[in-house]
């Protein structure tokens, strides 16, 4: 049986561009829906399941950004790689922290597009491979929600984090008692080919610390690995 095409949906408004971008997506085997604004796109993303979202910042109606927002609040999950004439790092935080997976900005060289789309469609097939069905868990007086991106720490009071953090964070109880290293959580939850600083990821260690620690400076939850990585351990589990 014949693989089946994956799915790609290309936003964009320049036809010239559409022409180019749609021809080489279909000659590499994938299948391409066009929206050529903001509202069509939201519109055809949340009416049809796709394996990839090309989408442009700069649109009628509704811009980039604000699609990509609203398609991560109706908990659309599809990697989203980002066109843009804006170059600034500002702008490409801008659009990973809108909830946007890979940016790269025009003019582009055809073939880093077509390795970039690989890459992101590949390492989230990986990523999906790790998903579980966990609501929610439990540890030390602790409750996450993984589905609202919802948690109560030591505080008491339930705070809402982003996309990223739940995803790490449910990465790592899933991996309870395992050592995972900085390359493995990369991969699987950031997924896509430009990297950044393992710096990032302390980081956020560092924020689970204060989300859960009695005592963040000696952890029991969230525990680091010299040269190797993380790891998670839940002593009460099983108890």
């Amino acid at each position: 049986m014949a693989e089946k095409k994956k799915r790609i949906l290309l936003v964009e408004d320049e036809e010239s561009l559409i022409e180019v971008i749609a021809l080489n997506l279909r000659l590499e085997g994938y299948d391409v829906t066009i929206a050529r604004d903001g509202e069509e796109a939201i519109r055809t993303a949340l009416g049809a399941r796709f394996d990839l979202c090309i989408l442009d910042i700069m649109l009628p109606k509704v811009d980039g950004i604000t699609v990509c927002r609203t398609l991560r609040m109706e908990n659309v999950g599809i990697p989203i790689l980002f066109l843009s004439a804006k170059s600034s790092s500002s702008d490409r935080v801008e659009g990973l922290k809108s909830g946007g997976d890979d940016y790269l900005v025009k003019p582009f060289n055809l073939e880093e597009l077509l390795l970039r789309v690989s890459n992101l469609i590949r390492m989230h097939g990986l990523a999906k491979g790790h998903d579980s069905d966990l609501k929610s868990y439990s540890f030390g007086g602790n409750e996450v929600r993984f589905d609202t991106f919802e948690i109560r720490g030591v505080s008491g009071e339930w705070l809402t984090l982003s996309k990223r953090e739940i995803k790490l964070l449910k990465f790592l109880i899933e991996k309870e008692g395992q050592v995972v290293s900085r390359e493995e959580i990369l991969e699987t939850v950031w997924g896509y080919d430009v990297y950044p600083s393992t710096r990032t990821i302390d980081n956020y260690i560092l924020s689970f610390r204060k989300y859960f620690e009695k005592n963040s400076r000696e952890p029991v939850f969230f525990q680091s690995i010299r040269g190797v990585g993380y790891k998670f351990n839940d002593p009460g589990k099983g108890v």
